[in-house]
């Protein structure tokens, strides 16, 4: 598998995505996963919202209320700050689309010489 993790993790995601209209699927042989929607359409926060919206920043306030005074104090100084950073990744997100994605995927390939998708992957 490509993507290197379980299989229910990827229906999952893809159920969040068709469930927005993002994709659809065909069910029996020839059947899977394709597009609903033009690429120029989708952008990054689209699918980030698709999914759930969840953490961006692996690092954050451990907890809203808490009891120790270091705690607090430490909140307070990095609160902003994280606020600051998820709104700008976030606002980076909403200008990438697909489309601007799958450019870059095939200018690598090209630079790579390779021909097609396909040629990787064996389908």
């Amino acid at each position: 598998m490509a993507m290197c993790t379980n299989p229910v993790v990827i229906r999952r995601v893809m159920a969040g995505l068709r469930k927005q209209g993002y994709v659809r699927s065909e069910k029996g042989r020839g059947g899977g996963w394709s597009l609903a929607c033009d690429l120029d359409k989708i952008t990054l926060r689209d699918i980030y919202e698709a999914l759930g919206s969840p953490p961006l920043l692996a690092m954050g306030n451990r907890s809203d209320s808490p009891s120790c005074l270091v705690e607090q104090a430490v909140n307070t100084a990095l609160g902003k700050a994280f606020d600051d950073a998820e709104a700008l990744l976030l606002a980076r997100l909403g200008e990438v689309t697909l489309a601007d994605l799958s450019a870059d995927f095939h200018a690598g390939l090209k630079n790579r010489n390779i021909p097609s998708l396909e040629s990787v992957h064996g389908s």
